[in-house]
């Protein structure tokens, strides 16, 4: 007997849940049973319009961008009902992203982890500074009083993927609300229902104004994408995704010269050095297989002595031994199957094109046999790996470990930096200091050394070069969404 709630299938446009107009839905698909679990509108041109119209006008004409006191009302009720309806959500996104309970359960990344971020932006915001004072100074014989205001950015177009829906709709659209912006939030297609619950709980259980937040969500992510980043009503845009896409959405956005946040893609080095205690930092090898290596932020390079790769291997043999999937239900798994079927296809043909270059399998490689349904991809294992190929070198986002032997420290240093990306990575030793050093040399926007955890809602995530620009959380990622203006008064 199917239990799992009703999931959310209308659009929130200007305040109200309503249909496409076109009348259209499409499915939503549980990608561990490969089955329909439910239904969501299918917007067209007309819906992302009525959207952006909205947005703008709640901008223009309502003083959501300047009534700190109510914003902070509005964003407490919307944490409130967020923390209420917990139990109602971890189901629904489980189903849609087909992560194990193990990850959308109580306490998990997928769920419960965003929504007590909330907490952090609440208790931060009565504090923040909106105008400082530059006192007076004469220039050119003008004696005047200066202050530097923030103010919101404007209307917020938010493109969101599929990986962690909830969070990422979360790390984006509150920030941009408190800070006093209007938003219209185009949802992942594969994922509707983290945004659609969203939406219906501002719509519900908040005072926040019609048009302020919108909530659209389609079957083809493109050509609604490209509305909302061209249209010149649309202020900014902030897209989580993939570097290719970033790409274009840069291009795309320059006929405006709107500002773009861009957290994209990456191939995180995680770095064993050669004191390293392997029996402890290889336990760090698993991440590939949390979520099914469905994470721009994975560490999906293993960086080992030359001199120690036997005992690498054995250890990794052993440690993913260990990883148990299939089981949605099950609270004790973190792994589960690729998001959908062109996903799952990718990740092998990488599988195959690992093999071709050379790369010798250790673990792995296929599409597991015990699993006749649902989109999963064995935990997987490259050895003899070098930093040129293309599995080393392209994000694969799946369940895939690239292993790259090093001789000597500073080659191990730029192998981790010999990327297009530089978006997170790890490094090991028996030595704090040395472990440390080495982590300010990697050029990448976070670092977890010795087993830390950088990820926090005070924590700014963001990367270098092309894993993005701008950061997003902490008081660096809500800043994004305010503008700075300087103000001089004549005495």
């Amino acid at each position: 007997m199917n239990t799992l709630p009703a999931g959310e299938s209308r659009l929130l446009i200007d305040g109200k849940l309503v249909p496409a107009r076109s009348g259209k839905v499409y499915p939503n698909i549980d990608p561990a049973t490969e089955q329909t679990v439910g239904h969501v509108c299918d917007a067209g041109p007309e819906d992302m319009e009525a959207a952006i119209a909205a947005a703008r006008r709640a901008f223009d004409h309502t003083d959501w961008s300047t009534n700190h006191a109510f914003r902070l009302h509005c964003l407490r009720q919307l944490r409130d009902a967020l923390t209420a309806a917990r139990d109602h959500l971890r189901p629904l996104i489980a189903a849609e992203t087909g992560a194990p309970m193990g990850i959308c359960g109580a306490g998990g990344p997928q769920c419960d982890v965003p929504i007590g971020f909330g907490d952090w932006l609440l208790g931060f915001l009565p504090e923040y500074p909106w105008e400082r004072d530059l006192g007076e100074a004469t220039i050119l014989g003008v004696r005047s009083r200066r202050t530097v205001y923030k103010e919101a950015i404007g209307v917020v177009g938010a493109i969101t993927p599929w990986n962690v829906p909830l969070q990422i709709n979360l790390a984006k659209c509150t920030p941009a609300l408190a800070a006093g912006c209007t938003v219209v939030l185009k949802a992942a297609p594969d994922t509707p229902w983290s945004a659609t619950e969203f939406g219906r709980i501002v719509a519900e259980h908040t005072d926040i104004p019609p048009g302020v937040f919108n909530v659209i969500t389609a079957s083809d992510p493109r050509e609604l994408g490209e509305q909302l980043v061209r249209d010149p009503r649309v202020d900014m845009i902030s897209f989580t995704g993939s570097t290719q896409v970033g790409r274009q959405i840069m291009s795309m956005a320059s006929a405006t010269v709107k500002k773009v946040f861009l957290e994209l893609g990456g191939k995180s080095a995680n770095v064993m050095l050669d004191d390293a205690d392997l029996q402890k930092s290889l336990l760090s090898a698993l991440a590939v297989c949390f979520h099914a290596g469905q994470g721009c932020a994975i560490a999906t390079r293993l960086l080992i002595p030359r001199s120690r790769q036997a005992e690498v291997e054995e250890i990794l043999k052993q440690y993913f031994g260990f990883i148990a999937y299939g089981d949605p239900a099950s609270d004790q798994q973190i792994m589960g199957p690729l998001v959908n079927r062109r996903q799952m296809e990718r990740v092998l043909d990488y599988i195959r094109i690992g093999k071709e270059e050379g790369a010798r399998l250790l673990l792995g490689g296929g599409r597991p046999a015990h699993l006749p349904k649902g989109y999963y991809v064995e935990p997987t294992v490259f050895m003899d790996v070098r930093n040129d190929m293309r599995i080393a070198q392209e994000e694969i986002f799946g369940p895939v470990l690239s292993v790259i032997a090093y001789d000597t420290e500073e080659e191990a240093l730029a192998i981790a930096n010999d990327s297009i990306f530089g978006l997170s990575g790890g490094v090991w030793s028996a030595s704090e200091a040395r472990a440390l050093a080495f982590a300010k040399r990697m050029r990448t926007g976070t670092v977890n050394v010795n087993g830390g955890n950088f990820y926090g809602a005070d924590a700014p995530f963001g990367g270098y070069r092309q894993s993005g620009i701008g950061r997003e959380m902490g008081v660096e990622g809500f800043e994004e969404y305010l503008e700075t203006k300087t103000v001089a008064i004549g005495l």
